[in-house]
């Protein structure tokens, strides 16, 4: 997988549930790179989302990217389930562990990316002693928990202190943002040094997903 390309990944939160196979289909022949999977469990986060069977249902009828965030309370006991579901990169919040280096060996272990999320209230420099580790930092610009949601200029700092973070380890890591990104505002997470894109609400609600997908990609060029 480049890693110096911007890639879109659709956040299946925002799509119709009750055709989720077609959603996937959809995003995948539009030419999207990754589907970002958002795993909630009602305690990290005050709202429920998918669990193991729904994503190695999903697995069977596309061939995107895996992006498995787990927004749960006790990731640990989680990873493996995920990433026999079908996972090929799995995201856990540095708020939900003492210990995020263990989670980021565990998930390795099991032939999978490993990736580090903080919330907008958290510090992002919390994440430099696992970026020697680390194959993903994830900026939440929004609060974690509901789609919909617009995005939070203020975070534009936090994405340009995580790349310049990576830069000074010389490690080629994505640098993911999830929250509010529409083709009209991709260009403050670009520009700020984020590659890889997440977009729920402006893709799956948009008539045309792929028209949307194309101009954020053009946009970025």
């Amino acid at each position: 997988m480049q890693k110096k390309e911007i890639k879109i990944a659709p956040s299946i939160l925002a799509a119709d549930w009750t055709n989720l196979g077609a959603e996937f289909k959809k995003i995948e022949d539009e030419g999207a790179d990754w589907a970002h999977i958002d795993i909630m469990d009602g305690h990290f986060v005050p709202n429920i989302a998918f669990s193991p069977d729904m994503v190695k249902a999903l697995r069977k009828v596309s061939n995107l990217v895996f992006d498995v965030h787990l927004m749960i309370s006790e990731p640990m006991k989680y990873i493996k389930i995920f990433a026999d579901a079908g996972a090929d990169v799995i995201t856990i919040h540095h708020e939900a562990m003492e210990n995020p280096e263990e989670a980021i060996d565990y998930i390795h272990s099991l032939g999978k990316l490993a990736g580090v999320s903080v919330k907008p209230g958290t510090d992002v420099g919390l994440v430099m002693p696992y970026l020697e580790k680390v194959d993903l930092v994830l900026i939440m610009t929004v609060e974690p928990g509901f789609g919909g949601q617009s995005y939070i200029e203020e975070m534009n700092k936090k994405i340009a202190k995580a790349k310049q973070m990576i830069d000074s380890v010389g490690k080629d890591i994505y640098l993911e943002v999830d929250g509010g990104v529409t083709p009209d505002n991709i260009l403050m997470p670009t520009q700020n040094g984020a590659n890889v894109i997440v977009a729920g609400s402006a893709i799956f609600r948009a008539e045309d997903a792929g028209a949307v997908i194309k101009k954020m990609r053009e946009t970025t060029k």
